[in-house]
């Protein structure tokens, strides 16, 4: 499973959305700070749309740790936010589950406050922390999602 997580990332770095998506089980469920729960194809689609749009990006990763139920890695993502044109470094830690030979569960951990301070400025240095923020995102993500998914 530690060559499963090896190939999703390389993949991500390549901005090679159609891998990463082989990597992941039909009823995969994918969770993070920016885009909340996601399930299935909408989960599979968010790779799609952040692999098409990325702008100046790169990814390393490292520390992972796998048996054939769970994994663990550390990743970290080097990109231009396109609503703003600020760097971003987002260091992530993700976790995994895996079933029929393919990710199930897939969770990632970050601080949304610093995230938030480097994308958004200001604005993020004084909303990025708080739960309404968090709220607002998780909504914003979701439209951009649906309407990539609809065209």
């Amino acid at each position: 499973m530690e060559n499963l997580i090896e190939k999703f990332y390389t993949a991500l770095n390549n901005r090679d959305a159609k891998t990463m998506i082989s990597c992941y089980h039909d009823d995969v469920i994918f969770k993070d700070p920016a885009f909340g729960k996601l399930k299935g194809d909408k989960a599979k689609a968010m790779w799609q749309m952040l692999c098409k749009n990325a702008q100046n990006f790169k990814v390393e990763f490292s520390l992972i740790k796998a048996n054939n139920h769970n994994g663990s890695a550390h990743w970290e993502a080097w990109y231009t936010f396109s609503k703003t044109g600020k760097s971003v470094h987002n260091k992530i830690d993700a976790q995994f589950e895996f079933k029929d030979g393919k990710i199930i569960k897939h969770i990632d951990h970050f601080n949304l406050h610093k995230w938030a301070s480097q994308a958004l400025g200001w604005k993020g240095v004084l909303l990025g922390g708080t739960g309404f923020f968090k709220k607002k995102l998780i909504g914003q993500t979701n439209k951009m999602l649906d309407k990539f998914m609809a065209s």
